[in-house]
């Protein structure tokens, strides 16, 4: 059984380690590394997710080289060798010849970094304020678009929400977000990160490692780790995160609480927050989501599991060997010193020279997680966790070890709940469901199929049974869903098994079971072991709309021609009839007297149609007129 719930990938990319020669760099923006040798005169080779975005080519050498990033559209290259500019080299495929570069507008200021904003756009970051240009590779030159003048200590920028966030102050805890769009620059709310309360000697600041940025739940947050030592009265190290809002600045909405201090590292796995610790070689799960303490004001969390990484093998030269192509496996060591940790799922370590995409499995939660409430809260919000959802409600009704009905009913009102959300969502929003949190939903087929299919067998607790499908119909019913025919099948099928059959009419009669057709067809097949079902189908069909001629063919079915007859002209059809139809089934019932009333009901109708007690030719009852002379005629009178 699978017990690790996070995994290395399989496909690592592989590239040239960090060596004296070499440098290695990443872009988070495009997850590309980049293995820089020699300044870029003897290569650079940069991997990416996709064939597309790996290149192989040179540069000049023109210093050590800083930073160096492609444009979104991977036809622009950045190359950052001095604090004073930036160089541009245009890309297709390999680097043109002509170079082009920029400097700073700001007098006297020195170049930190740079970030690309959009596809013809990027943004200087200095020590003193930043600048963002405009791109042109045509012209081979850049247009300032916007300079702010801010002291700046370090910065972190996130691609996805082209957001910038400048660190200033004494401390490095005074942050100016900037908001960047095509074209634009938007300065937003200062706001000031709390620091954990440290003796005055110390004068604790924040560092850039410690500030990060990532998307949960579709919203941007801001992740603040703040390390305190862990001791009586003292939780250890936490995470406070900042939640970017549209009107004000970025504000502390929830903490996550580690319980433990040392080196930390983040990533953003399907809306999951994972924090590796390094100390403890230990990974702890987050689901901001899922429900939590809290005053109204920040929500408290708790990891709702632990767990290590996967051990990976990984492929080295093997030592000694004639053939530099030989390889051997070994053990990778995980949480290493040497690891860098980007979000949302990268790790890299640059001495190995790998990098992996770190993958989550939640099937291993079904036994990690006990509070089964809490687990099915947290599969909901994950993709692609129905078969696991499915399996923690098969297993909740084990007859080995069940759970109690009253958790098994708070299972089934959160997943009936997740499918009337996911419902209101489509109907608010046909056409742009793709904008919403995907949401797993579970519906009534999956249930039946993969849950209660169980109940089908011959050993389990029929009381049991019958009070778990209750309380899915009661859950289904009170989330405004239609109970489909096949659970209130189900739910027939094993109170007749049994001979229940005083609640299966009290769940009838009071109409705890959604009328359906379906359902009146099974109640007819009952009548021979149950004949109360009958007049139950009966009045089942007189409940459901346009089901007037599905009463009728009941009613001749079961020989009741004279009653159809009566139903049908309470229905106002009686001119409309086919009287062939009638007089067929009153003469298969064998009694005349059955015959006679129908022959004559007609007779009656005909005499209002038209005047006259006869058939038209059309109606094709001659066969029964002269049965019914054979039966009634009076008798023949001899003249001799």
């Amino acid at each position: 059984m699978e017990d690790h719930i996070l995994q290395l990938s399989s496909n690592a990319i592989r590239f040239e380690p960090f060596s004296n020669l070499t440098n290695v760099f990443y872009d988070e923006a495009n997850c590309q590394v980049f293995a820089v040798r020699s300044g870029g005169t003897t290569g650079v080779v940069v991997k990416g997710p996709l064939e597309k975005t790996s290149f192989n080519f040179r540069m000049l050498d023109k210093g050590d080289v800083m930073s160096i990033k492609f444009s979104p559209d991977k036809k622009v290259l950045a190359v950052h060798r001095s604090h004073k500019s930036i160089e541009f080299i245009n890309f297709n495929g390999e680097p043109e010849n002509l170079e082009y570069s920029q400097s700073c507008k700001g007098k006297n200021m020195k170049i930190l970094n740079f970030s690309w904003t959009g596809v013809n756009e990027i943004v200087f970051v200095m020590d003193r304020g930043i600048e963002h240009f405009q791109v042109v590779p045509e012209k081979h030159t850049l247009k300032s678009l916007k300079l702010y003048s801010v002291s700046v200590n370090w910065y972190v920028f996130h691609a996805e929400s082209s957001l910038l966030l400048i660190s200033s102050g004494s401390l490095c805890n005074v942050m100016q977000p900037y908001q960047f769009r095509p074209g634009s620059c938007y300065k937003m709310s200062k706001f000031e990160i709390d620091l954990p309360a440290a003796p005055k000697s110390q004068n604790q600041s924040l560092l850039e490692r410690d500030v990060s940025i990532a998307t949960v739940y579709n919203k941007t947050c801001i992740f603040v780790l703040r390390h305190q030592p862990r001791s009586v009265g003292a939780p250890g190290a936490e995470i406070a995160i900042y939640s970017v809002v549209k009107d004000g600045p970025p504000r502390k909405t929830d903490v996550l609480r580690l319980d433990k201090s040392g080196r930390f590292a983040i990533n953003v796995i399907d809306n999951v927050i994972v924090v590796h610790h390094q100390a403890s070689k230990e990974s702890m799960l987050y689901d901001i989501k899922t429900p939590c303490e809290t005053d109204g004001f920040i929500s408290n969390h708790f990891p709702i599991a632990k767990s290590p990484i996967k051990p990976f093998m990984i492929k080295v030269p093997a030592m000694p060997s004639h053939s530099p192509t030989m390889e051997q496996e070994i053990g990778c060591e995980l949480y290493s010193p040497n690891w860098v940790v980007f979000l949302p799922n990268i790790i890299i370590d640059p001495k190995l020279g790998y990098l992996w995409y770190v993958t989550l499995h939640n099937s291993p939660l079904i036994h990690k997680i006990l509070d089964k409430c809490l687990l099915i809260d947290y599969l909901l919000l994950r993709q692609n966790s129905k078969s696991i959802i499915l399996k923690v409600c098969h297993n909740s009704i084990q007859p080995s070890d069940p759970l109690p009905l009253s958790i098994l009913a708070k299972i089934f009102d959160k997943l009936n709940a997740a499918y009337k959300q996911m419902q209101d969502l489509e109907k608010k929003s046909p056409q742009n469901t793709s904008s919403f949190h995907p949401v797993t939903v579970v519906d009534q087929s999956d249930m039946y199929s993969h849950v209660f299919s169980v109940f089908e067998g011959q050993d389990f607790d029929v009381k049991f049974a019958v009070s778990v499908l209750l309380e899915y119909i009661r859950s289904l019913i009170l989330h405004q869903q239609f109970v489909q025919h096949y659970i209130c099948k189900l739910l027939i099928t094993i109170l007749v098994q049994n001979k229940q059959f005083y609640q299966l009419h009290q769940f009838l009669q009071y109409q705890i079971l959604n009328d359906s057709k379906q359902l009146v067809c099974l109640m007819l097949s009952l009548q021979a072991v149950y004949p109360p079902a009958y007049q139950l189908a009966l009045d089942m069909l007189r409940r459901l709309q346009n089901s007037n001629e599905e009463i009728i063919e009941v009613l001749l079915s079961q020989k009741k021609i004279l009653q159809a007859l009566t139903f049908v002209r309470n229905c106002g059809g009686v001119d409309s009839l086919s009287a062939q139809k009638y007089l067929a089934a009153a003469r298969q019932t064998g009694d005349p007297r059955v015959f006679f009333s129908v022959f004559k009901f007609f007779e009656q109708r005909n005499i209002r149609l038209r005047g006259s007690p006869d058939f038209e030719v059309g109606e094709h009852c001659e066969a029964y007129v002269k049965y019914f002379k054979q039966l009634y005629a009076p008798p023949y009178l001899d003249m001799n």
